[in-house]
């Protein structure tokens, strides 16, 4: 079932995108690749941990394709249960995680970013839970979402500097009482 749900959601994605922007994995190619080769690869598709997961860059990642997650009868996912953001050394990530409540089947969309200037558009329009996920996101690392209705600090004060849970914040360990 996920194989297909995956092959179903690439063909679609490709679609939108008017090119051939995904290219699926196996798990032979997917086993046979060193994790270097892995992390190198921008564009993919592939089952992780036996569900469906695509890879895209924060260009590919548009409102089109969003809402055709959502509105594609044969794909239908329609609940955005967990929106999360990743910091790498090299990139950053907004991880999400999709349910289709009608057709039972799941999918991670991973839209990557840079770290100098991290922008991942809103979905907020298109799924309202990630209104207050989205905001946490913007608070803690500092990754832009364009469109969102109102992208402001959910957990720190206004006059809060930096990003914490970003690996180049810089913490005063004497100020909090850790030296």
């Amino acid at each position: 079932m996920s194989q297909e749900v995956l092959e179903l959601v690439v063909k679609k994605v490709n679609n939108v995108l008017g090119e051939e922007t995904l290219t699926l994995k196996t798990a032979d190619e997917e086993s046979a690749e060193s994790e270097e080769e892995q992390e190198e690869q921008e564009e993919l598709a592939l089952l992780n941990f036996d569900r469906p997961m695509i890879i895209l860059t924060s260009e590919q990642w548009k409102e089109n394709v969003a809402k055709a997650l959502r509105d594609d009868p044969e794909l239908q996912f329609d609940f955005l249960s967990c929106v999360t953001g990743v910091d790498y050394d090299e990139h950053m990530e907004v991880v999400y995680n999709f349910y289709s409540t009608t057709k039972k089947h799941y999918l991670y969309v991973k839209v990557r970013t840079s770290r100098e200037n991290p922008s991942v558009i809103s979905v907020d329009s298109i799924w309202k839970a990630a209104d207050y996920m989205e905001r946490e996101i913007y608070d803690l690392l500092g990754i832009d979402f364009p469109g969102h209705w109102n992208l402001k600090r959910i957990l720190l004060q206004d006059e809060w500097e930096g990003h914490p849970l970003r690996k180049d914040y810089i913490t005063d360990k004497k100020a909090l009482g850790l030296d």
